[in-house]
């Protein structure tokens, strides 16, 4: 192949996160290697190396895009009157995107970075502004003093979504317990016992 040069470097970078996201939302992680988005965009493994550290920072930046596309499709409408309502809202606007981007979403929950690849500020940042709507819709619901509880209880809500959003990307029609159903019946119970664990003594490390 020979060395392309029509595009800039920026160009590149974008071309190859698209490529990437081609491939992860068809075959998943498994499918993608650098290799594999050099030959989809006719560019050089070498040339990919140039914007990238190595795959994992590529798979980190994919993903990064992927929380972006979350938040904006949690965001994009107004949540209902209600704090209840609103967690409810927010548990079905991340089911209904991992139902509809499971290869994409499946990535930013299964991928692990190595112990030496550093996990960008900026992307933690995206998880933390998700975590966020989660804890405005929590604050109102627990009991009083225990509203600067709210940052824990958004994290457990957030681990205990990982499950069902799995389940919604995997998910075949007509399965008889569906994501969202589950994660119904997990609201009931968080928030009933909400009033008790968040005056639990140590209960929040």
């Amino acid at each position: 192949m020979g060395r392309r040069t029509d595009h800039t470097r920026e160009q590149i970078h974008d071309l190859a996160l698209a490529a990437a996201r081609r491939i992860v939302a068809a075959e998943g992680l498994r499918g993608l290697t650098a290799r594999r988005v050099a030959r989809e965009i006719g560019y050089t493994i070498g040339t990919i190396y140039n914007c990238f550290e190595n795959l994992d920072d590529l798979i980190l930046q994919m993903n990064g895009e992927t929380l972006d596309l979350l938040y904006g499709a949690m965001t994009e409408n107004a949540l209902p009157d209600g704090p209840e309502n609103a967690l409810r809202a927010l548990i079905a606007r991340q089911l209904h995107f991992a139902g509809r981007n499971p290869g994409l979403w499946a990535a930013v929950f299964s991928y692990e970075a190595p112990p030496d690849q550093e996990v960008p500020v900026a992307y933690r940042q995206k998880i933390r502004r998700l975590l966020g709507l989660f804890e405005l819709a929590l604050a109102p619901l627990l009991p009083q003093g225990a509203a600067h509880r709210a940052g824990h209880m958004a994290r457990t809500v957030w681990v205990a979504l990982q499950g069902f959003s799995a389940l919604a990307a995997s998910e075949a029609p007509g399965a008889a317990e569906p994501a969202q159903a589950l994660a119904d019946t997990f609201v009931a119970g968080f928030i009933g016992g909400l009033p008790v664990t968040a005056r639990q003594p140590g209960a929040f490390g």
